[in-house]
């Protein structure tokens, strides 16, 4: 599902029209199509029936409109979906949907893998193998689309109501593809999910913290998970090559942050790690003089994992503690964590079998070779 390959889907608006015009046809045929991608969600260019059969035709030779590969889909027992997506290479990546009563959240991958070996994170076990280009990040949209049967794009009453950056990988070390998706997500002829609807997470890439409120306008969360740079730099290495003082200066700084648009402080919950009293008043005076909210993430466990969950009473008195300081920290309610699909659980299942199968090999006495020999 390469761009270059002349799949339609991730192309802008600019090079749409381009790549029309370098067909032959007018310039105002990418509006068309992009009306029927994007508001429509046609599937094939046979449903354009505003276009001429033999248009219909030539288009099908020279271009497609490709999604991803649905490897496997997962339902929770309490509604959560999760969709593992096969791309070009058979490299695979997961998106989540959380639904609630009328609405609910898209949590999208920009990476396959992850380059930043957070500790506590299933999801930074898994070594990045590349970055997902702007086509495979815009098809996850797509697929969720299809899946709830939200096409034509509808203004009101949506399921997938809200868009989250918070999947696979780190957005802001794939930039310019998650800014390319994002504009074609928001873009009010197509998909049209409004910029006070996405958040885009990151882990605390100083540098391009300004460019996503500048260029993007997307609500903003960081994944933050320690009051301190001596704790943070153990369980999140990015921390030593942007520190704690450098990306509270990038949040005070954030454009569009005020009380109405708060940035998101998102912070796992690991007993006896970062979860004592003094943690959260480290906490609350770390994050002084920023438009800020809490959202405590109790730790979800994965196979393997060396943490445990602070426990229901230590995590209350620790949303107590930032309450009387006058911040917003509600306890997120773990969703999908029998599929492995609550935060921090994402990691793409082949990995998973991968792992599965080389311990085992480990356990019998095998080597690489004997592997070889047997495959």
């Amino acid at each position: 599902m390469t761009e270059h390959l002349g799949n339609l889907v991730g192309l802008s608006r600019a090079e749409l029209e381009a790549a029309l015009v370098e067909f032959g046809e007018k310039p105002f045929r990418a509006k068309q199509i992009w009306h029927w991608i994007y508001h429509r969600g046609a599937r094939d260019f046979e449903e354009m029936t505003t276009l001429a059969k033999g248009l219909r035709t030539r288009l099908a030779e020279r271009f497609t409109i490709a999604r991803p590969e649905i490897a496997r889909e997962q339902r929770s027992n309490d509604g959560t979906r999760k969709w593992l997506l096969r791309f070009d290479g058979g490299h695979e990546a997961e998106t989540v949907f959380i639904p609630e009563e009328d609405r609910g959240a898209l949590c999208v991958s920009s990476q396959v893998g992850c380059t930043l070996t957070c500790r506590f994170c299933h999801t930074g076990r898994q070594l990045l193998v590349r970055n997902l280009t702007a086509a495979e990040i815009v098809g996850q949209v797509m697929i969720a689309r299809d899946s709830y049967g939200e096409w034509p794009a509808p203004k009101e009453g949506r399921m997938i109501s809200n868009v989250v950056m918070m999947g696979m990988g780190e957005p802001l070390m794939n930039y310019d593809a998650v800014a390319k998706a994002l504009r074609i997500v928001m873009d009010a002829e197509g998909i049209a999910i409004s910029k006070r609807r996405i958040t885009l997470s990151t882990s605390g890439v100083v540098p391009m913290i300004r460019r996503v409120g500048d260029e993007l306008g997307v609500k903003l969360a960081i994944s933050l998970h320690a009051a301190n740079d001596r704790l943070r730099d153990e369980i999140m290495p990015i921390n030593k090559k942007y520190p704690l003082a450098d990306l509270m200066a990038a949040c005070r700084d954030y454009p569009g942050a005020d009380n109405a648009r708060r940035i998101t402080f998102e912070y796992v919950m690991l007993k006896d790690v970062n979860d004592s009293p003094a943690d959260a008043r480290e906490l609350a005076r770390l994050v002084r003089g920023i438009p800020a909210k809490f959202n405590l993430i109790p730790f979800n466990p994965w196979p393997g994992a060396t943490f445990e969950c602070s426990s229901a009473p230590v995590i209350k008195r620790f949303s107590e503690i930032l309450n009387a300081a006058g911040y917003s920290a509600p306890i997120r309610v773990p969703r999908g964590r029998d599929i492995l699909a609550a935060c921090g659980q994402l990691r793409s299942a082949t990995q998973r079998e991968r792992l599965s199968l080389y311990k085992a090999r480990r356990a019998a006495g095998m080597t690489d070779g004997d592997h070889a020999a047997h495959a």
